[in-house]
């Protein structure tokens, strides 16, 4: 079997999110997370993954600070996978692939999920870039800088 080069070193934020969470299960598991699943059986259910494929990519997200394990909400001896402040800034992440796929991957009229506006019961906009003063932006509209180093702070010796 081929070894996984790491990328958590890369200077590419992308590449080093691809570290994190690039694998498809992980995705997955994130995915339900944002639909409730939180005991490892619901994962294993929705997802039909392996237990011991399951169990190591939950224990990198607890790791990586997306899920934390927390006592059972029905007071059970059973432990739960929640999602963290860190865990929940990637649902912007999962609708956009959601988006992607929902404009790529189908035929037209083909049947399949949408996000819906708890509010509305409408369909989610699209996600759209944004400039600070409100202009969207495409590719043609961006670039990738590396940016700088912030300077060192003193030692406090002389």
């Amino acid at each position: 079997m081929v070894r996984r080069t790491s990328l958590k070193e890369a200077d590419c934020p992308v590449a080093r999110a691809l570290d994190a969470i690039g694998d498809w299960w992980s995705l997955l598991i994130i995915r339900d997370a944002f639909s409730e699943a939180r005991r490892f059986g619901e994962f294993q259910k929705s997802l039909g993954v392996a237990k011991g494929i399951l169990s190591a990519r939950l224990r990198n997200l607890v790791e990586l600070g997306i899920l934390e394990i927390a006592p059972a909400s029905d007071g059970s001896a059973y432990q739960e996978y929640v999602l963290t402040e860190k865990g929940r800034g990637l649902f912007v992440v999962i609708a956009g692939l959601r988006q992607w796929g929902e404009e790529h991957c189908y035929e037209p009229g083909e049947p399949h999920s949408a996000l819906i506006d708890n509010e509305t019961r409408q369909p989610v906009g699209r996600l759209e870039l944004r400039s600070a003063d409100g202009r969207v932006l495409g590719p043609l509209n961006t670039s990738v800088r590396l940016n700088p180093m912030p300077p060192a702070k003193p030692s406090g010796r002389p």
